[in-house]
């Protein structure tokens, strides 16, 4: 008798909710490299709330593709932050909804009694930094996974 395997469960779509800073630290793996427009974001002021469409790269299931020689794969997902109480960015401009964002990291400081600051580090030194009531994210898998259009897993090179 073999030990049983992640492939052996038939793995249905991610439904996680970050609600500490391991929990947010857990939510950064799973979205770096995350791929976006600025059109696939929107901020709801009245309902303090960030959604974001992303592509993610299905980090959880990188090492089980590479083992099984078949392609790595990519979800469409809805990453949304809440109880937001101010919102700002940095080397991203808002105004163009076509501008491609690869989401690299979320980063969690505490402040004083639950509050926060949440960054959202993207590539090319974009930033979107988050004063946040508490940690409130919530990251939902919306469509079935398929083969990630370059064919490799997203790496970084250290300088």
């Amino acid at each position: 008798m073999s030990d049983a395997s992640f492939t052996d469960v038939d793995p249905g779509p991610l439904m996680l909710r970050a609600e500490g800073p391991e929990d947010v630290s857990v939510l950064s793996m799973l979205v770096q490299d995350a791929v976006l427009t600025g059109g696939d974001m929107t901020f709801d002021r009245k309902r303090r709330q960030l959604a974001m469409l992303i592509n993610r790269f299905r980090w959880e299931d990188a090492e089980y593709a590479a083992r099984e020689g078949r392609d790595f794969e990519r979800v469409r997902a809805l990453l949304v932050i809440s109880d937001i109480t101010g919102i700002r960015s940095d080397g991203i401009d808002r105004g163009d909804r076509d501008e491609v964002l690869s989401l690299l990291a979320l980063n969690w400081q505490p402040g004083e009694d639950g509050t926060g600051l949440l960054q959202l580090e993207f590539a090319g030194d974009g930033t979107i930094q988050i004063d946040a009531e508490c940690i409130s994210i919530d990251l939902r898998d919306v469509t079935r996974p398929y083969a990630a259009v370059s064919g490799h897993q997203p790496r970084h090179d250290e300088t």
